[in-house]
Order: structure tokens, then C-alpha cells, then sequence
């Protein structure tokens, strides 16, 4: 069983909020001392915390039912009831919240030890001596807490990362991410080797590195679920630039680059506005003139290298160009 789970549904339900006290004070010598009945205190919520040491949302695969802690019931001499105990739930960055019935977004976690409310507390309610007024001396009554929320909602990963790999299945992506990074993605001679995002920090010069993210190979027919599909489209949302990979033995590699736009473009026509780089992998396996003959027939809109993650060809300018794209705006 995979350890990266980036979609989980989970039930929650806040604290409902302590009532209030009806309370009169009665003492010895003070037989009508009037109203001291205290309120009561607040529901606990549930809260998310951006945790940038988790990377999946497998922590909460099992824990499908998560119960926040009631307020307590206000007391006399104007005792307020305590709060009750919020639930914090740590999930990675790139967190994004729904509403499970209407798939309503509610929020996004994005930075180290962000809260975000998912389910607030019911408040408490107030003790008869908030009521006490110059025309009403002695209430008797007080107020109910307010009842907590409950419901069904998805959590959804999309991963942070400077550089997303995008190409069919088999175009060399894994290949690429172990040249460049320490990542050691599963490898193989087949369609979907990778049936998960792969993380990898890439190395430039003088010490700096960027984030690159091996996404699971798309398909045509992905924007529609088909192959792995729309599990793992959403990760594209959050990279900076996006890095097309094309296999240099491919019949017609701008075919499969117009292919695999035209699936972004139909599954999130916001995905455009990033920065491009396209790359035809594995061209070992092809000889100079041939590389000549192919640049004319390449599309224009984005830069292309020839690269080779076997032999190491092209990759020191891969990473340059990379580097200067994602900073060219700071």
C-alpha cells in the first residue's frame, strides 16, 4: 500500500457551547442578591495547521470521525464555564479544504503553521446576570449554548513545487528527476511506472536549489479522468513552471506537446499563464543531424534543449535555464 495519500474525507463535528446559568445568589445574610449566573463557554473547534515535515494525508486515512470537546455549563457567582478543547490537525502544505456536499472550497494551507478553522465551536450562552437590566432586576433565565457544526469534508493535497514534469507515460520524467535530484523514483520500461508524485530539490550553482515534482504521466482523455487522470492533474495548479518532456523517439513530438497543453488547458485554462520549457528526453537515442532536422518542426510559444539523462547531455543547461526562468520576475 502507497504511503502517499493526497484525498481523504473525514467528519467533523465541533464543540456545542456551554449554557448559560440561571442562578440567583443566596447567602446567609443576602437572601435577594439578584442574579449571578455565569455563561458558558465556547465549543471547541477544529482547526487545520500547515506542517511543512508532512508530505501526504495518510495520518488521516484512519481517522474518519474527529469529535471536538463541548463548553462547559456556565455556574453561579459568575462563574464562566471553561472552553472547550480545540482539535488541531496537522496537514501538509498545499492543504486545500472542501465542503464534501457541495465541494464548495473553503480554504487553502499554504505556509509553515497556518490555522485555518474547518469546523467552528458553538458558542456559550450567557448567564442570567447578562440580562439583569434597570427594568429587568432579577431574570430567570439564561441562555442555551449555541450548537456546534458538523459535516463531511475533503481534504485534497496539491504539492508545492517550483517545477512540474509533464509528459505521457514513459517519456523518461523519473529518469530526469533521479538525474537531477537525490530522488529515487520507481523506474521502469513501461506505461504508469509512476503511480504517485515523486519530490526531488535540484542543485544549481553557488548553493541554490529549486523544488521539482515528477507528476504521474498524463493521457489524452486525463481532463476526463481517464488513465490516472484527475488524480493527479491538481498537482500542476501549484508549480511555478512546468516542464513538457517528449521522448525523442517519438513520430511527432510537437503532436504530443500540443496533446498534453491541450489536456491542461481543458482541465484548468489558468495552467497557461505559467511559465513553459520543453524538452525532448532521451535524445541519445538519436544522432546530431537528425536533432537538426527536428528543431524547425518544434513548437515556437515555448524554449526547448535536448537532453539526456543517461549520458548527461544537456542537463547542466536544463537546470541554468530552469534557475533563470523561476527568477527572472525577482
Amino acid at each position: 500500500m502507497s504511503n502517499f495519500i493526497d484525498y481523504t474525507r473525514i467528519f467533523c463535528a465541533s464543540g456545542n457551547g456551554g449554557s448559560g446559568s440561571m442562578h440567583l445568589r443566596r447567602e446567609k445574610y443576602i437572601p435577594k442578591g439578584g442574579p449571578d449566573g455565569g455563561n458558558g463557554g465556547r465549543g471547541g473547534h477544529i482547526i487545520l495547521k500547515g506542517n511543512g515535515q508532512y508530505w501526504t494525508l495518510i495520518h488521516l486515512r484512519y481517522r474518519k470521525h474527529i469529535h471536538a470537546q463541548h463548553g462547559v455549563s456556565g455556574n453561579g457567582n459568575l462563574r464562566t464555564g471553561a472552553d472547550g478543547a480545540d482539535i488541531i490537525i496537522d496537514v501538509p502544505l498545499g492543504t486545500v479544504a472542501r465542503n464534501a456536499e457541495s465541494n464548495e472550497l473553503l480554504f487553502e494551507i499554504t505556509q509553515e503553521g497556518e490555522e485555518q478553522i474547518l469546523c467552528r465551536g458553538g458558542r456559550g450562552g450567557m448567564g442570567n446576570a447578562f440580562f439583569k437590566s434597570a427594568t429587568l432586576q432579577t431574570p430567570r433565565f439564561a441562555q442555551p449554548g449555541e450548537a456546534g457544526v458538523e459535516g463531511w469534508f475533503i481534504l485534497e493535497l496539491k504539492l508545492l513545487a517550483d517545477v512540474g514534469l509533464v509528459g505521457f507515460p514513459n517519456a523518461g520524467k523519473s529518469t530526469l528527476l533521479s538525474a537531477v535530484s537525490a530522488a529515487r523514483p520507481k523506474i521502469g520500461d513501461y506505461a504508469f511506472t509512476t503511480l504517485e508524485p515523486n519530490l526531488g530539490i535540484v542543485s544549481v550553482r553557488d548553493g541554490k536549489s529549486f523544488v521539482m515534482a515528477d507528476i504521474p504521466g498524463i493521457i489524452e482523455g486525463a481532463h476526463e479522468g481517464k488513465g490516472l487522470g484527475l488524480r493527479f492533474l491538481r498537482h500542476i495548479e501549484r508549480n511555478s513552471m512546468l516542464l513538457f518532456l517528449v521522448s525523442a523517439e517519438s513520430s511527432d513530438p510537437a503532436a504530443e506537446y500540443r496533446v498534453l497543453v491541450n489536456e491542461l488547458t481543458l482541465y484548468n485554462p489558468q495552467l497557461l499563464h505559467k511559465a513553459r520549457l520543453l524538452v525532448i528526453s532521451k535524445s541519445d537515442m538519436i544522432d546530431a543531424e537528425l536533432e537538426v532536422q527536428m528543431k524547425p518542426l518544434l513548437p515556437q510559444e515555448a524554449p526547448h534543449l535536448f537532453i539526456s539523462a543517461v549520458t548527461g547531455k544537456g542537463i547542466d543547461a536544463l537546470k541554468d535555464l530552469l534557475w533563470k526562468t523561476l527568477n527572472r520576475d525577482a
